[in-house]
């Protein structure tokens, strides 16, 4: 099973499930939420993020929901557990049978994943929780789980590098072309996310399409050139600059670094 799942780039997709998963619970495009540890998260909100990351995983490894467990792996069936906590809470169906455990560190911004058959003599406690849940020991975990993803940054988010004062601008009452201005000046020569955009201009239309309206007034308020990667000749100034803008990313660039690579400065839109 560890040899089936290391065949994979598994890093990478159990990456995007977690980042997935942490995302739709956030909802951060209605919600303006982009951390878990955001008050506004309530804990059942935080602890729903391991139920929705099995559904992530077994989409993203290309697997099948199916019983007794939750999927199966090179022929055998497989629990999938994910945390927000230190630990995990095995089901009474899990226990003793191979479970895929994952843990988002939500302070870190990281991720791991261990494959471990979670035999009861190795669970804490006698009969669990009222749900007859019931958590692997620690020194069992270090001892008889194979890791399958290390420590893991998830994709960045830029928005979690803002200090309160910048929040406040950020997410405050201008509307979202002032939101945006201030977003890029607080965060120079970083790529912004389409998705840490849409965060930002949550719950209006077309956030993106709007968001255009921003490049003149940042250029005449903080002399930065953003660029666009929706647009082919703006993305390939980014990357000879060293910014990787796909995915409809944006960045603000300073006219030196333009400058310092022999680049012409386009012209605003």
């Amino acid at each position: 099973m560890l040899a089936w799942l290391r065949a994979r780039p598994i890093d990478t997709l159990l990456r995007d499930a977690v980042d997935s998963a942490v995302k739709y619970v956030l909802d951060g495009a209605r919600t303006w939420r982009f951390d878990l540890n955001d008050p506004s998260v309530d804990s059942d909100e935080r602890s729903s993020v391991g139920t929705k990351l099995q559904y992530h995983v077994i989409e993203g490894l290309g697997l099948k929901k199916e019983p007794p467990l939750d999927t199966t792996i090179a022929d055998r069936p497989v629990e999938i557990k994910g945390t927000v906590r230190k630990t995990w809470m095995i089901p009474r169906e899990g226990q003793c049978e191979i479970t895929l455990m994952i843990r988002i560190d939500t302070r870190r911004h990281e991720f791991e994943a261990r494959l471990m058959r979670a035999h009861r003599a190795w669970l804490t406690g006698k009969k669990g929780n009222r749900d007859l849940k019931r958590s692997p020991r620690v020194d069992a975990v270090h001892r008889y789980s194979l890791v399958v993803a290390p420590p893991t940054p998830l994709p960045p988010e830029p928005l979690r590098m803002l200090d309160d004062e910048q929040v406040a601008r950020v997410f405050g009452p201008g509307g979202l072309k002032g939101r945006l201005v201030e977003l890029f000046a607080s965060l120079p020569e970083t790529v912004i996310p389409r998705g840490s955009i849409a965060v930002v201009g949550a719950g209006l239309h077309d956030p993106l399409r709007r968001a255009r309206e921003a490049k003149v007034p940042l250029r005449e308020k903080y002399g930065l050139v953003a660029l666009v990667g929706t647009w082919p000749a703006e993305r390939e100034l980014a990357r000879r600059m060293g910014f990787d803008i796909s995915g409809e990313a944006w960045v603000a660039v300073y006219p030196e670094t333009f400058h310092a690579h022999e680049l012409d400065i386009p012209v605003p839109d």
